[in-house]
């Protein structure tokens, strides 16, 4: 390692363990499944506060509070013991562009996954790669809208093999499958090493990298995502996803632009 990937480590392994820390979940969806303690309600809770992850992240959060407030707080057992008429209390339910009509589907789709793909976490493990969840990120779209839906409510799943980053489903990887001491993230998926995690990309952690030098592709897509996981893998294989900490915490909270003063 050379002086300036030494350094730049050291920089990225600091402010990793500055923002990695309990403090960050009070301003962040992830502390809707940290509501939970059943793993099922933390997998569905965290899959939903992702997906619609997108804008104000205090409005993400009560959106997502009341998502979970519609399924009496009791996610799993709501997707799967649901009747079609308990969905009608969705009706006026909008966050963005994700409306009571895909939530409806999610619903629907989240009880077809659970009662016969092994949920979420089977899917992940099943199509899993060596290298990468982003195929897996794929075929859960694929098997996700298996059943009836309208088109409107697909492009609520990315999929990287159509050159999405697929931010928000990367997020989730994270919380899911990262081991983290400073309990931030879950880390509940065992079957799945945390060193095939990508990046969750977006205009923020994308600036960042690009002034630090580890991403040189100008659009936040799937192959910045692959060129980008590829860099954060060289400064620590086991945990690259750990810098996610960091990009987001300079872009957000720093407003981070250059790093040549630490050259």
């Amino acid at each position: 390692m050379d002086l300036d990937l030494r350094t730049l480590k050291e920089f990225l392994d600091e402010k990793a363990s500055q923002y990695n820390t309990p403090d960050f979940i009070e301003l962040d969806p992830i502390q809707i499944p940290h509501m939970y303690s059943v793993k099922e309600d933390i997998e569905i809770s965290g899959f939903l506060a992702a997906v619609i992850s997108w804008g104000n992240r205090k409005s993400i959060i009560n959106s997502a509070q009341r998502m979970m407030a519609l399924m009496g707080n009791s996610p799993y057992d709501f997707i799967i013991n649901h009747k079609d008429h308990h969905l009608d209390k969705f009706n006026g339910f909008v966050h963005r562009t994700f409306n009571a009509d895909d939530f409806k589907v999610f619903v629907r789709a989240l009880k077809h996954l659970y009662l016969n793909m092994n949920g979420l976490e089977g899917m992940f493990v099943e199509n899993q790669t060596p290298e990468s969840l982003q195929p897996a990120i794929h075929k859960l779209k694929q098997e996700f809208f298996s059943i009836p839906h309208p088109a409107r409510t697909l492009k609520h799943i990315p999929d990287p093999l159509a050159g999405s980053a697929a931010k928000r489903i990367n997020m989730f990887l994270r919380w899911l499958i990262r081991e983290d001491n400073a309990g931030v993230d879950f880390g509940i998926w065992k079957s799945i090493p945390q060193s095939i995690l990508s990046c969750p990309l977006d205009v923020h952690s994308g600036k960042v990298a690009r002034d630090l030098g580890l991403l040189k592709r100008k659009q936040n897509d799937a192959k910045a995502v692959t060129e980008l996981d590829a860099a954060l893998r060289l400064l620590d294989a086991d945990d690259p996803v750990k810098y996610d900490f960091a990009l987001f915490g300079l872009g957000i909270y720093e407003n981070f632009s250059n790093f040549s003063n630490l050259r």
